[in-house]
C-alpha cells in the first residue's frame, strides 16, 4: 500500500520545479517542510530531472539554478537524498543539477565536517 501526499503528485512537483514562478516556490518549500510529502518531492525530482535529461535543448542554467534553490531550502533530512537524486545519473542534466546542489552549501550546513 502507498502513501499519497495530500498536498501534490510528482507530476505538480516535476512541473513546480520546472516553472519555479514565485507561487512554484512557495508551494515547494511547503512541501519541503512536511516530512509526509517527502517521497512525492522527491519522486518529483527525479521525474524532473528525467525529463530535462531527455529534452532537445538542455538548459544547465536553469537546472544548476534548481538545485542551488533547492539546496538552499531543503531541511537536512532530506539532503542526503537530494544529493542521491542528483547523482544517480551520469547524463548532464543530473550533472548540472548537482553542481548547483553542491553549490548550495545545503549539505556542509546539514553535516557539518568534524572539528579533530
Amino acid at each position: 500500500m502507498s502513501k499519497v501526499s495530500p498536498i501534490g503528485t510528482r507530476e505538480s512537483v516535476a512541473d513546480a520545479i520546472n516553472g519555479m514562478s514565485s507561487d512554484n516556490q512557495s508551494w515547494l518549500q511547503l512541501m519541503m517542510e512536511n516530512p509526509a510529502a517527502d517521497d512525492t518531492l522527491l519522486d518529483g525530482l527525479h521525474l524532473y530531472l528525467d525529463r530535462a535529461s531527455e529534452a532537445k535543448f538542455l538548459n544547465s542554467l536553469k537546472l544548476q539554478k534548481a538545485g542551488e534553490w533547492m539546496g538552499n531550502l531543503t531541511a537536512g533530512r532530506l539532503q542526503i537524498r537530494l544529493a542521491e537524486a542528483a547523482r544517480s545519473s551520469q547524463h548532464a542534466a543530473y550533472q548540472a543539477f548537482y553542481e548547483g546542489l553542491k553549490r548550495s552549501g545545503g549539505f556542509e550546513r546539514a553535516y557539518p565536517k568534524a572539528k579533530v
